[in-house]
This record gives C-alpha cells, sequence and structure tokens, in this order.
C-alpha cells in the first residue's frame, strides 16, 4: 500500500485518485458485444457465455425444479441466515414508502404528487470469481417493497451451467422466478434490448466489474435507465487512538478481496495506528483464500496519516467514497459533518460487512467519488414520483394573466392561447 505521512493538500488528488480505466477501450470492447445480443439475441448470449464463462448452455432460463430445490442444496444455518438479512433489508425499505403530498399552491390551483413502481426492472447479480447471493436481496427486496410488476435476474452459471444454490433460493425468497444465465456486458445488453428469451425492462439495477459498468452506461444512452454509475469497490476509514488494528486491517480487506480494481484508503490521525493497521494487513492477507485477488487490489490503496481529524475529515469528503467507516472514540459529532459518502458506518462495531449483508441498509452505492452527486439504491430507486394538478376557474383568473405574460414572452404564442381561450369563458 502507498503511504503518506502528512501530506500537505497538495496531494490530495493523488490520494483521491481511483486505479485508471481507458474509457475509449472499455466501449470500444464493450460495444460489438451489446451490438451482437442486440441484433443476434440469444445465439449470441450462448456464443458469449461459452467464450467467457466456459459454459455450453442449450436454455438460458433457470429451470422451475431450479428453483424448488435451491433450499434443499443449502445448508439450514445459511438459509437462516439468507432469512434474517432479508427480514432486516425489508423492514428498512418499507420504512421508506413515500408519502403522498397535495397542497394548494393558490387560489383555485391545487398540485400533489404520487409514487407509482417502475413495471419492468431488471437486476443484475455478479457470480464470476464469488456468488453475491447478497446482491440479490439488496435488488429484489426493494423492487417487491416497491411492487414491481416484473422482475428480470441475469445472473452469470457455473462451467457446470448452473446458479449457485444460494442465489437461486434468495430470489424464491423475494418472489422472482425470472433467472436467466448470462453475464457481464451481454447481460446488461439482453436486459437493455430484450432478446426472444430475456425480457426487455425499462431500468437496470446492479453493480458489477469495470465492463458490466461500461456497458450499463452505454445501455443508458438507449431506452432504458440504470440505477447509478456503479463499478469496483471501495472503503474509506477514518480512524483514531482508539482504533482496534485488526478491525481496521479486516474493514480494509473485506473489501480488498472484492476485485483486483477495487481500492481501500486508511486515514489514520495516530502514526502508530497506522503502522500497526499495516502490520495487521500484512498477516491478515496470508490467511485470505482470496489474497491475490486482495494483494492486487492493495497495490492502488493508500494508508495516510493525518494529526489533524478536521484534515481527514476533510479529505474523506474530497474522496466521497462508496463506504465510509469511522472507527472513532466519537463517530456521531464526524458523521454529521459528511456529505458525501454512500453508506457511512460509525463506530468500533459497524463493520461494513454489516452493511453488505445483514443490518438493513443497501449495499448497491455509487463508487469512483459519484457519492458526491448519486444515492445509493434505495425504496425510491423503484419508483417514479408523478405530479398532478387541478385548477379551477378561479385557478385559471389567478394564474392565467401570469402565464400568458410568461408565454408570450418567451415568443411561444400557442401557450398563451390555451390560456387566453380559457380566460376568455370566464365572466368578467
Amino acid at each position: 500500500m502507498n503511504t503518506y505521512l502528512n501530506p500537505p493538500r497538495s496531494l490530495w488528488a493523488e490520494i483521491c485518485r481511483r486505479p485508471a480505466f481507458d474509457l475509449s477501450a472499455l466501449y470500444a470492447t464493450v460495444q460489438p458485444i451489446m451490438e451482437a445480443v442486440r441484433t443476434c439475441g440469444d445465439e449470441a448470449l450462448l456464443e458469449l457465455e461459452a467464450r467467457f464463462d466456459h459454459c455450453q448452455l442449450t436454455s438460458l432460463a433457470v429451470s422451475e425444479e431450479a428453483m424448488r430445490s435451491a433450499e434443499a442444496e443449502i445448508d439450514a444455518t445459511l438459509a437462516q441466515s439468507i432469512q434474517l438479512a432479508a427480514d432486516n433489508i425489508r423492514c428498512f425499505h418499507a420504512a421508506q414508502c413515500f408519502q403522498p403530498i397535495r397542497v394548494q399552491t393558490t387560489t383555485g390551483v391545487t398540485a400533489w404528487q404520487r409514487s407509482v413502481p417502475i413495471e419492468r426492472v431488471g437486476l443484475y447479480v455478479p457470480g464470476g470469481t464469488a456468488p453475491l447471493l447478497s446482491t440479490v436481496l439488496m435488488l429484489a427486496i426493494p423492487a417487491q417493497v416497491a411492487g414491481c410488476k416484473q422482475v428480470v435476474l441475469c445472473t452469470p452459471p457455473s462451467p457446470q451451467g448452473r446458479v449457485h444454490p444460494a442465489i437461486r433460493y434468495a430470489a424464491t425468497l423475494c418472489g422472482i422466478h425470472n433467472i436467466y444465465m448470462c453475464g457481464g456486458a451481454g447481460a446488461i445488453a439482453a436486459m437493455a434490448y430484450g432478446t426472444p428469451t430475456v425480457p426487455k425492462v425499462d431500468k437496470i439495477f446492479g453493480p458489477g466489474n469495470q465492463y458490466v459498468m461500461a456497458a450499463k452506461q452505454l445501455a443508458s444512452l438507449s431506452d432504458v435507465a440504470i440505477d447509478m454509475p456503479a463499478g469496483p469497490s471501495e472503503v474509506l476509514v477514518v480512524a483514531d487512538a482508539s482504533a482496534r488494528p485488526d478491525f481496521v486491517a479486516a474493514d480494509l480487506l473485506s473489501q480488498a478481496e472484492h476485485g483486483p480494481d477495487s481500492q481501500v484508503v486508511l486515514l489514520a490521525t495516530d502514526e502508530a495506528l497506522m503502522h500497526a493497521v499495516a502490520a495487521e494487513v500484512e498477516r491478515q492477507l496470508a490467511q485470505l483464500s482470496r489474497r491475490d485477488i486482495a494483494t492486487k487490489a492493495l497495490d492502488a490503496s493508500s494508508l495516510v496519516f493525518l494529526p489533524s481529524l478536521d484534515d481527514a475529515l476533510a479529505l474523506a469528503e474530497a474522496y466521497a467514497p462508496e463506504h465510509l467507516i469511522l472507527a472513532l472514540s466519537h463517530p456521531h459529532a464526524a458523521a454529521e459533518r459528511i456529505t458525501r459518502a454512500g453508506s457511512v458506518f460509525l463506530g468500533h462495531y459497524a463493520c461494513e460487512s454489516a452493511g453488505d449483508y445483514a443490518s438493513g441498509t443497501n449495499h448497491t452505492l455509487p463508487t469512483r467519488g459519484y457519492a458526491a452527486a448519486y444515492s445509493g439504491l434505495s425504496l425510491d430507486s423503484f419508483c417514479r414520483k408523478m405530479t398532478l394538478q387541478e385548477l379551477t376557474a378561479d385557478g385559471v383568473r389567478t394564474i392565467g394573466p401570469a402565464v400568458c405574460a410568461m408565454a408570450h414572452a418567451e415568443q411561444l404564442s400557442a401557450h398563451a392561447q390555451a390560456m387566453q381561450l380559457r380566460l376568455d369563458t370566464l365572466p368578467a
């Protein structure tokens, strides 16, 4: 990991820099894949699965029998854990239900707003190096709570042509019956354009690697929406002398093991703690099953000593992390000063893993600094807000002259006429 000792602000941009992506090269790789799916449909998807996932499929759809057998294929402890996580996620997202707004803005004019679910949503669940069963819950439960009519789930299969049973079980738990075995840019294209097997959707959700991120961005230029420009995972930890080095090291490694293009950052206000964390990272890294992946991620990651908590929080704000852990003796005061983060974890017990799985908050979050402008996934992500309005004759009298004056000022005479005709029908 790169180490910085009380770096001047001129170096902060360097610390905030994410692993570089050649976007033009990414798009050049992804675009032909998406075009093949657009033009050749299922045939292209089957070929892509053979090429990238080394899987010879005869059908893209997961069978009903495979869905029914999922619970019997996982152990009871895991099934109970998934159920516990699902309950907490449902509890938190159900509490976000929209409260309708109705207001009389002026005499005779009433405006209101209501929420309607997005009808067709597509969920992408990565499953390459690790089957992300938790992502099923994070995407499917808010879709279910929102009332989306059609929910499509795409995930890459194993080389044996099967979807991990925990993913199938979690999907069944969330009322999803349409699972399709396709991954990467091909899966995004299938949901964006539709194929004979995979239905076209209105909005695509889900995390993924840089190719999935690029595919989602390209798809959004067509007639499909996406949740956010989420790419490789990241965490930033702000820690003071009260933090436990082993806790902090574990938090850093929990994100580093996601993928070689992930990034982790420690901002320590105590230099001894920083060095202790560095030693713990090396010790724990040697024990990880995914240590090769984590090691590559650590190459682009940083340990930073900043003696001032004010500076540490300011740098955290500049970084705008996907996950922010405040491993501080007084985390609540610090959290009040944070405005740019996907999800914030307070204190020494709130490890990021809790949010990834079972605390109830959503783990689909903006990365690469997009937390400065984007929210993480929530119930709102699966809904649309519609405004409605009604004018009485008094409303026409109240705002009609202003509407006409403004329309004429913009040289939009038809706009003015639409209101003037109504004004003319009213008694003086």
